[in-house]
């Protein structure tokens, strides 16, 4: 992970801070909704569903005092599958390299055996600085927050304790100015309008899983993978062809994606063109596939191929 060159001194005397926030925590406590509400706009797909996130995500936000670049991972877990073991090995190499791990605690659930085992864990990474972040106060009670930041605060010492609600947007601009004046000085690393450095067929492809992930079963999210054969400019009018496949392990799971009739199959391409016209700003036609590709979380050369 580069790191920010020097900083240079600005006309006012004061010195930029700049680096990386990695947010952690067990699944569903707001990383990538934190993540969008403190770039701005969304750059990580969000679900109910655990392991959402498949790779790492850096989502850019300039302030006045800073740049922060902030790296959505998966969530640290005890893996069952190769690809447990790849996402794991994705987390540790982040961890290991940014200037802030940021653990998150939702307000209106205790704190539990997950969250300990990941507190454990952030004794692997002396180099970052920890805070703790308090998420979906918006949704908790008074009483619940003050009771969270007690429990919170005694797990460790923390460089900061920040209660806040990423839907509400309360105290997301306080995080995000105590984030940055933690971070080491150092010039911006991306443009002022920049917001990720995501390749673009990669955030395609992930709206469409965030799409397919509502309203399945449980054992189903793990087994997605989704990936874009091409993006074609129509040249008779101005439309974007966006050819997708689905991969499922099983020929029952391609039926829960198509659904009776293809009526789920619909759906989920109505909701997914809906969220890639929002981000690409213009009308696409969408074709999507539903592949069964056996056990591939298992098989290295599937994986490869799937892009893990």
């Amino acid at each position: 992970m580069a790191r920010a060159p020097k900083a240079s001194k600005r006309k006012d005397g004061t010195t930029p801070h700049s680096g990386f926030v990695s947010l952690v925590g067990r699944p569903n406590v707001g990383k990538s909704t934190l993540t969008n509400a403190l770039v701005g706009e969304k750059v990580a797909i969000t679900s109910s569903k655990p392991q959402t996130t498949r790779h790492a995500i850096r989502g850019i936000t300039n302030r006045p005092t800073g740049q922060l670049i902030l790296v959505d991972t998966p969530g640290i877990h005890r893996p069952r599958t190769l690809l447990g073991e790849r996402l794991n090995a994705l987390v540790q190499a982040t961890l290991g390299d940014v200037d802030i791990i940021g653990m998150c605690f939702p307000a209106d659930e205790p704190i539990g055996a997950g969250d300990n085992f990941i507190n454990e864990q952030l004794e692997n990474y002396p180099r970052a600085k920890k805070i703790a972040v308090v998420t979906k106060t918006d949704v908790s009670s008074k009483k619940q927050i003050a009771e969270r930041l007690l429990e919170v605060n005694a797990l460790r010492e923390w460089a900061l304790v920040i209660p806040v609600s990423a839907v509400s947007g309360d105290q997301v601009d306080l995080l995000a100015d105590e984030l940055i004046a933690l971070l080491p000085e150092g010039d911006p690393l991306y443009l002022d309008d920049e917001t990720t450095d995501e390749d673009l067929y990669k955030r395609v492809s992930e709206l469409i899983r965030e799409s397919i992930l509502e309203g399945v079963h449980d054992e189903l999210p793990h087994s997605l993978a989704v990936t874009l054969d091409d993006m074609i400019e129509r040249e008779d009018k101005d439309m974007l062809d966006i050819y997708a496949n689905v991969f499922v392990e099983r020929d029952s799971q391609k039926g829960i994606i198509i659904g009776n009739g293809g009526a789920r199959l619909k759906e989920i391409g109505a909701t997914s063109r809906a969220s890639i016209e929002k981000l690409l700003g213009r009308k696409v036609f969408l074709s999507i596939r539903v592949k069964v590709a056996k056990d591939w979380q298992r098989d290295p050369k599937l994986l490869q191929r799937l892009g893990f």
